[in-house]
């Protein structure tokens, strides 16, 4: 027993002067074989129209090959269903009870299917159809003898919700018509999307006229709509879009993938639209489709692979453009519906509708079918529907792409390119500042005042403050700059840098003060004028503040290291017109314990401030030529405390606002420290200055201008007890 029909059921038909002629009935041949088919030609879809030239071309190859079918011919006997179960079932009629007998049934539509599968039973057929996708024809107790090329409609759905999730889509809306095929569809769908935490929040369906439903979806706000109706409604469905304004941006439609490619440019007497608007309504829908054409240059049972296979469907088509031939996209599925056979030892001819031998024959012959057709490896399922790929679609620009565009939900913030630049740039002054002062510092190392100033501890505080300067640019680095994997070694050097910049630059000030205040504030020592002050103890005192911040922050580092964090805010609309909520995202610098070991290190570093503010205070009226400097050392002291006292509070409130935290904590950081070295380096850089830039200054300020600067500088060096050369003018 051999059978060579599985799909398509539009065979020995031939194209005559531009129409299509049928078999005669009534007429039986020796050795032919009748398929009775149900073609739509006209209707909800006229998928006919390119299935049945498909069907003939894989007919005519069967019966001129003698490998397959030697002993038989096969005929097609077909008629018009326009798609529709009434007309269906008159000519179901007409099959069953006009001679010759049918061994198979082929229908189509999804409604004629179950009409004609549910009877076929009754007669020992066997029903195999092309173009039928209703998931309720995978029942095999309702259809025990039915086989279809076309999966069911429910293979989509599992697609379509994983869409659903990749784009983060928790409320979608639908619309079908009122079918069964649709029905059961979206039943699957909503069991699927209530799994996966998606709410259906609106569901409409329509008889015949869409527009009360498509008005419900724009009156319910429907944003994700799924629509399940054929290619003729569908056309009605845009037209109400179109007038209802329910398409562009704000909106994603979701669409069968089997209609024509043009199907919105098809001139339609049931819709007023023109092709204008069509096209609009359309634009940027999402189909899903199994795949129906094989990708790969591969020859099939046929010997033919998929690109010949549409140049000769195309020359069977006569000229007829396949954009505007309902079925193009499903003629693979009737084609390869012919190939799938199976070799029994009982005679065809035998068959009538009480032989339920030869229909198990048939039977197992069709559901142990696997082969290459040009729609792809052909096999079946347990309910006798096709196993295929799924094709997602989006129209963009009128073309089809495979890459649907998704609507973005995440946005990560990142730090203001221009605040960067212009922090960076006051930082790099600042650390060329620094340098210039350690190196007028080190150069003039042997002048009296800058000897009795400590320059080694001024040096010290130089370098902390440029290194204090450099952690401004690891503090705006983010992911806008650096990958993700990189983060964590940039939060480690924040760290290091400005912690040592701060034991360097605050820790050699605080030396300077506490020892003033140690050997001149005791009433018994004001009185040793003579007392040496020795330099290994200031030194000592530096490392010590230096050791204690270096061992915290190892333990830090070994114990809990920093890795990257991310905070999540309330979502939020964005700016133009895309429908969609941002989720902010802000990477953050942190820790397990991240505020023990801020609490510990704020606490020790607030102790040494508020008792650098203390000694600078008490120590405000001591004049000593050991340490010339340190009522400037007092006036840094306060404003590096006053400075950090309110920065650190304020960048932990205002962690969440990346702009206004990194602009409080790097301003504070460059202000303090050009106040720093300003103090501390310029009363000793100004009477040293060389006559050039004497004659500089003079060219560009005026006489009076430079003469009150002079006075200003020779007064703070008066007070700070620096011996510097009173102004000549």
């Amino acid at each position: 027993l051999s059978l060579s029909v599985l799909l398509c059921p539009r065979v020995w038909t031939s194209l005559e002067n531009g129409r299509v002629m049928s078999q005669p009935a009534g007429v039986p041949v020796e050795g032919a074989l009748y398929i009775g088919a149900l073609f739509p030609m006209s209707g909800g879809w006229p998928g006919g129209q390119a299935c049945l030239p498909s069907a003939q071309m894989a007919l005519d190859l069967v019966n001129n090959r003698t490998d397959i079918l030697p002993d038989y011919e096969l005929e097609l006997i077909h008629y018009d269903s326009m798609c529709d179960p009434g007309e269906a079932t008159k000519l179901l009629y007409d099959l069953l009870y006009t001679e010759p007998i049918k061994i198979v049934l082929m229908p189509g539509c999804s409604g004629v299917s179950t009409l004609v599968a549910e009877a076929a039973r009754m007669w020992n057929l066997i029903v195999l159809s092309y173009g039928s996708s209703s998931p309720a024809l995978s029942n095999r107790l309702r259809f025990p003898t039915f086989f279809r090329t076309h999966p069911s409609a429910t293979l989509h759905n599992p697609t379509r919700v994983q869409l659903f999730q990749k784009w983060k889509w928790t409320r979608i809306a639908t619309i079908q018509q009122t079918t069964e095929v649709f029905t059961s569809t979206l039943d699957d769908l909503e069991e699927r999307t209530k799994e996966a935490g998606i709410e259906i929040s609106v569901r409409q369906s329509f008889l015949t006229d869409p527009a009360v439903a498509v008005k419900n979806l724009k009156r319910q706000d429907a944003r994700i709509i799924v629509g399940l109706f054929y290619e003729t409604e569908a056309r009605k469905v845009f037209c109400e879009v179109f007038k209802e304004k329910l398409y562009g941006k704000k909106v994603v439609w979701f669409l069968i993938g089997w209609y024509a490619d043009n199907w919105f440019k098809i001139k339609d007497p049931a819709i007023n639209c023109t092709v204008e608007n069509m096209t609009e309504a359309v634009e940027g829908h999402v189909t899903t489709e199994i795949v129906m054409l094989n990708p790969e240059t591969i020859k099939g049972a046929s010997n033919l692979t998929s690109q010949e296979f549409i140049a000769a469907l195309m020359s069977r088509l006569g000229g007829m453009n396949p954009e505007d031939t309902g079925g193009f996209q499903e003629a693979p599925l009737a084609y390869d519906a012919v190939w799938a056979h199976g070799e029994r030892g009982r005679r065809l001819e035998d068959f009538n509708y009480n032989n339920h031998d030869i229909t198990s024959e048939i039977y197992r012959a069709l559901n142990s079918s696997s082969f290459e057709g040009v729609s792809g490896h052909v096999v079946f399922d347990a309910q006798g529907s096709r196993m295929a790929m799924t094709l997602i679609e989006q129209l963009q620009g009128n073309q089809s792409t495979l890459s649907p565009t998704g609507l973005g939900d995440r946005g990560v913030r990142f730090l203001s390119q221009k605040l960067f630049s212009v922090v960076a740039v006051f930082a790099g002054l600042g650390i060329l500042l620094g340098f210039l002062c350690l190196s007028f510092n080190i150069y003039n190392g042997a002048v009296r005042y800058i000897q009795n100033s400590q320059p080694y501890l001024n040096n010290m505080t130089a370098v902390g403050c440029m290194m204090a300067l450099a952690a401004v640019f690891p503090l705006g680095i983010d992911g806008h700059h650096i990958h993700r994997s990189q983060f964590p070694v940039v939060c480690q050097f924040r760290l290091w840098l400005l912690g040592l910049g701060f034991s360097l630059a605050y820790g050699s000030m605080f030396t300077k003060i506490w020892w003033v205040h140690t050997l001149f504030t005791k009433k018994e020592e004001k009185k040793e004028k003579k007392k040496l002050l020795e330099p290994w103890k200031l030194y000592a005192t530096v490392g010590v503040l230096l050791a204690v911040d270096f061992i915290s922050l190892l333990v830090w580092q070994i114990v809990d290291p920093l890795h990257i964090t991310v905070e999540k805010f309330t979502r939020e609309a964005p700016k133009g017109d895309l429908d969609v909520l941002i989720q902010p995202l802000l990477e953050h610098c942190s820790s397990e314990k991240m505020n023990t070991w801020l609490g510990v290190v704020y606490g020790y570093k607030g102790l040494l401030l508020l008792l650098g503010i203390f000694l600078a205070y008490e120590t405000k009226s001591v004049s000593t030529e050991k340490i010339n400097d340190h009522r400037a050392v007092g006036m840094a002291i306060y404003n590096v405390a006053v400075l950090c006292m309110i920065t650190a509070p304020i960048t932990m409130i205002l962690s969440s606002q990346q702009d206004a935290s990194f602009a409080f904590a790097s301003m504070a950081t460059v202000f303090s420290s050009y106040i720093t070295l300003v103090v501390l380096f310029v009363p000793k850089v100004t009477p040293l200055l060389p006559p050039p830039l004497h004659k500089l200054f003079h060219f560009f300020l005026p006489p009076t201008v430079l003469s009150f600067i002079h006075r200003v500088v020779y007064s703070l060096s008066r007070g700070l007890n620096c011996d510097l050369p009173r102004p000549h003018l």
